[in-house]
């Protein structure tokens, strides 16, 4: 009988070589504590990949060890499966099957009979906006409504640990802010998320800590905040009325938006007053000032560069 732990990953020293000679994974260690909104951020062919499958059982590991909610992945896989749902980057459900039976035929494999799953299934095809093609076989959906069935499918089993692997690529923008919320819902009543992704502003809405892998080994860890403190600029969207078109404003980073918008760039040592002084010398009269939600991108720029 395992004691109930507090962390949902445990990842020590875990390597990967494949035989072609390519090192997927350098030793990565990374902890992720039950109920965390956790994001794995990282370019294509960082290691992002191979980490997901080799916590899924796809993928064996040539050293170091892994453990979900206690459970060894080695030693006790099948307990270690039980934990996950997994949303990998690819469709890979029968497009002639219903709706509703993938979902009911996943939970079968965790030992759920139909009767057992229907309710909780029904459920989840409504709050992703499913229900109405229940009935329809996949082949049918969209592309968004694809991926929010790969999403539906991973939680039909209430798994512990939801693993997202880039889930809103292809979905329109209305569609991912709903399944933001969904997830943050999620979330908030206990499932804990492990989320790759290319949407850096996806990582900065949803995750609490974050990890940067970059050619096989973490090169950072930490909250958002305490990783966003490291970022020395800071960018805002300015939108302006001014006599003649704003094109450069003296010791400032300017980028034109269009005639009403402009971005500007503040150094570490910059400050916000210094900005408005410029724009004051230049006749500029600010309307409105936003934050530009960038610092994440930046950030992991600076940090795939080093």
């Amino acid at each position: 009988m395992n004691p109930t732990p507090m962390n949902a990953i445990e990842i020590n020293g875990l390597q990967k070589k494949y035989k072609n000679g390519t090192e997927a994974l350098k030793g990565v260690s990374l902890t992720v504590q039950a109920g965390d909104f956790f994001g794995l951020l990282g370019a294509n062919g960082a290691g992002k990949t191979t980490l997901i499958g080799i916590l899924c059982g796809l993928v064996t590991p040539t050293g170091g060890h892994a453990k979900l909610f206690g459970y060894d992945i080695d030693t006790q896989r099948d307990l270690a499966k039980q934990q996950i749902g997994v949303v990998p980057q690819e469709f890979n459900f029968s497009i002639f099957e219903k709706v509703r039976d993938i979902l009911i035929t996943q939970a079968g494999y965790y030992g759920l009979s139909a009767k057992d799953a229907g309710p909780h299934a029904d459920e989840i095809l409504k709050r992703l906006g499913l229900w109405e093609k229940k009935d329809q076989p996949a082949r049918a959906l969209s592309g968004g409504m694809k991926r929010r069935l790969m999403i539906a499918r991973a939680l039909v089993h209430k798994p512990k640990l939801l693993i997202l692997d880039e889930p809103t690529a292809g979905v329109d923008v209305e569609l991912r802010h709903g399944m933001w919320e969904y997830l943050t819902e999620l979330n908030k009543a206990g499932t804990t998320i492990l989320l790759t992704t290319h949407y850096l502003e996806e990582a900065e809405k949803l995750c609490r800590n974050l990890a940067i892998i970059n050619k096989g080994q973490i090169v950072k860890t930490g909250t958002v905040q305490q990783l966003l403190r490291g970022v020395d600029v800071r960018s805002y969207v300015l939108t302006i009325e001014a006599s003649k078109p704003v094109t450069k404003l003296d010791g400032f980073q300017l980028t034109v938006i269009d005639d009403a918008n402009i971005e500007v760039t503040l150094e570490k040592s910059q400050t916000f007053d210094a900005l408005l002084d410029a724009l004051h010398k230049q006749q500029v009269h600010v309307q409105d000032v936003r934050p530009q939600e960038n610092r994440l991108e930046r950030l992991f720029l600076d940090t795939i560069r080093t």
